[in-house]
């Protein structure tokens, strides 16, 4: 028997370091909100027996449609919330941030001052995918998640799922996952921009 989890990586929402540091991060923008009914419309018909999300409102907003939906609660964890990279007090030019997260990839100890490395993130994030594979043994989980962390709890799973991957991902983004026996069989992506 398999167990399958759908990371439903976040909508569009307008990025602000004040957001990010003080509280859950930036709520999604009108395109995001359009995408999140059809994240909804798609994942509908895949007979999901639970949903769980990262605690930051841009990915909780983007299985809110499929919640409401199907009538299930949505069930926070502030484990799996993004990694940052640097620190969030003060900006880093994006061109610099894409150069940390490639090394990141290649080298999971490392991070900027403040920030957070791969081996960090897979420590406080793989535990809770683990009790998940545990907890709904061959069931349907939807996760609520952001294109980093995603990327890293793959990672963990595959090491092909690097920089490369996470470069090519869209907001929203929706990859199917298959395990069995706690194993990453297979990965699908289900979402088509």
């Amino acid at each position: 028997m398999s167990t399958y989890i759908y990371f439903v990586r976040h909508g569009i929402a307008p990025f602000s370091v004040e957001l990010e540091s003080t509280a859950r991060g930036a709520s999604l923008n009108d395109q995001g909100q359009a995408d999140a009914k059809k994240v909804a419309e798609l994942l509908c018909c895949e007979a999901i027996d639970v949903i769980i999300s990262s605690s930051y409102h841009r990915a909780k907003e983007t299985v809110t449609p499929l919640a409401e939906l199907l009538q299930k609660e949505i069930i926070p964890y502030d484990e799996l919330v993004e990694r940052s990279i640097a620190t969030l007090k003060h900006p880093v030019p994006d061109e610099q941030l894409r150069m940390a997260i490639e090394k990141s990839f290649a080298d999971i100890d490392f991070c900027m001052p403040e920030g957070e490395t791969t081996r960090q993130a897979q420590e406080r994030a793989i535990p809770i995918i683990m009790k998940l594979l545990d907890d709904y043994e061959d069931k349907r989980i939807v996760i609520g998640t952001h294109g980093n962390i995603m990327t890293i709890i793959l990672n963990y799973f595959d090491s092909a799922y690097g920089f490369e991957f996470w470069q090519q991902t869209s907001k929203p983004d929706i990859y199917k996952l298959e395990f069995v026996d706690k194993k990453l069989a297979s990965v699908e992506r289900l979402w088509k921009c």
